[in-house]
């Protein structure tokens, strides 16, 4: 299979693994994301700056060591989340992965194309009437990239990832200068409008499905510890980033994107630079994680023309208004996408003593009822728990996998992995 194919039914072997700044640029670029800066205004109003950054903090530490645990594994294997999901869940059950994972996905794409159409139109006084095309016509614009593959992504991100990361600190600097009351916005309380743990898993469903699957490229990984460390910066500091960045331009400016603050400040090109960047390099990335999760639903190598399916799924669905659901879907992300993370580390740490046999090689199940068992329960305690349910999500899920296998009296029925 040629690289070009980006291995998406196999593990990324050695000839094709990239290094750190590859890694850190494509995964950077992912995290650097338009919808991440509106979770943190909503933040930035909830809480005091002190609770804020302790949420911020807390919530990002949080969601990049679950990616980077992931990320290793990645590393290790060569294979994706979507992949790993046929050892934990079966042949057939990883259906389930597949098509939990890439709804998420064309979700977050569904989310960029009507936002990037609706910003458009509002800053530069477009007629209303062009939000329709303007929103078909990046919805598949934006794929482009993903069609051509981790190689098109990294192109990509190594000129928008070190050019965002200078427009923002010339922004956030420029607020400072223009914010006379500093001390007040510094000083204020908490509206209630939150509890801490709801900010917390707000902030770990950001990007918790993101970070499941950022597995597709942590995989490219020449070593270990770049797997870590590019996920790590790309979740504790990329995301944290975004979510500081619209938490504070609440409070100078009552805009939580970067856009509209950068427009308020007087920069409307760079504003406008910004936000194709932004959403660019987010939803090339977003669309490929659909791909991935679609070339294993089907079994087919056909990356391509299932990318381009995602963007027309996306679009449609950025037609059908979910632009407005934003908040509600990063709790239903955050509480029902982790679990999947805890069952995939435990059957690769417990299960198979931190080593997949070749997947061409496998004998697998048709279902392994053990990990969706354990998917289902830890969804269960997640979805009812009043403490942080991405984490309980992950720690229950690994537990029950844990105790279900040690349960496990005889094999269950096998068959031959599919390519």
């Amino acid at each position: 299979m040629s690289e070009a194919t980006d291995y998406p039914l196999e593990e990324v072997p050695q000839s094709a693994r990239k290094g750190m700044f590859s890694t850190c640029m494509v995964l950077m670029g992912f995290t650097f994301f338009t919808a991440t800066m509106f979770a943190g205004g909503k933040i930035g109003t909830a809480f005091s700056v002190g609770e804020m950054l302790l949420a911020i903090l807390i919530g990002n530490l949080l969601l990049g060591g679950y990616a980077a645990a992931l990320g290793y594994i990645a590393y290790k294997s060569g294979l994706n989340a979507i992949l790993m999901g046929r050892f934990c869940f079966g042949e057939k059950g990883s259906k389930l992965s597949d098509l939990l994972l890439g709804f998420t996905q064309v979700g977050w794409y569904a989310w960029g194309a009507a936002t990037i159409a609706v910003i458009l139109v509002k800053t530069l006084s477009l007629a209303p009437a062009l939000e329709v095309p303007l929103t078909i016509f990046f919805g598949f614009a934006f794929c482009i990239t993903a069609m051509i593959g981790y190689k098109g992504m990294d192109y990509l991100s190594r000129i928008a990832v070190p050019a965002m990361l200078i427009f923002i600190l010339i922004s956030l600097y420029k607020g400072f200068l223009d914010t006379t009351e500093i001390q007040g916005v510094f000083s204020s309380e908490s509206d209630g409008s939150l509890s801490f743990t709801t900010a917390i898993t707000i902030i770990i469903g950001t990007f918790v499905s993101g970070g499941t699957q950022a597995t597709n490229w942590s995989r490219f990984a020449k070593s270990g510890k770049v797997a870590i460390y590019a996920t790590l910066a790309a979740f504790v500091l990329g995301n944290g980033l975004m979510v500081l960045t619209g938490a504070l331009g609440s409070l100078m400016y009552q805009q939580a994107d970067i856009v509209d603050v950068m427009i308020a400040q007087g920069s409307i090109s760079l504003a406008i630079l910004m936000l194709f960047m932004n959403l660019w390099t987010t939803q090339d990335n977003t669309i490929y994680n659909f791909a991935v999760a679609g070339c294993n639903l089907l079994r087919t190598d056909k990356r391509k023309l299932v990318t381009l399916a995602g963007a027309a799924i996306g679009t449609i669905l950025a037609l059908g208004g979910m632009y407005n659901y934003l908040i509600p879907y990063l709790i239903l992300l955050g509480t029902f996408i982790p679990p999947l993370g805890g069952v995939i580390m435990a059957d690769f740490w417990i299960k198979h003593k931190g080593h997949y046999p070749k997947l061409t090689e496998a004998n697998l199940p048709s279902f392994n009822w053990i990990g969706l068992a354990a998917y289902f329960l830890a969804c269960a305690c997640a979805f009812f728990t009043p403490i942080l349910p991405p984490v309980v999500g992950v720690l229950s899920a690994a537990i029950f996998y844990t105790l279900l296998t040690k349960f496990e009296k005889q094999p269950q029925p096998e068959v031959k992995a599919q390519a």
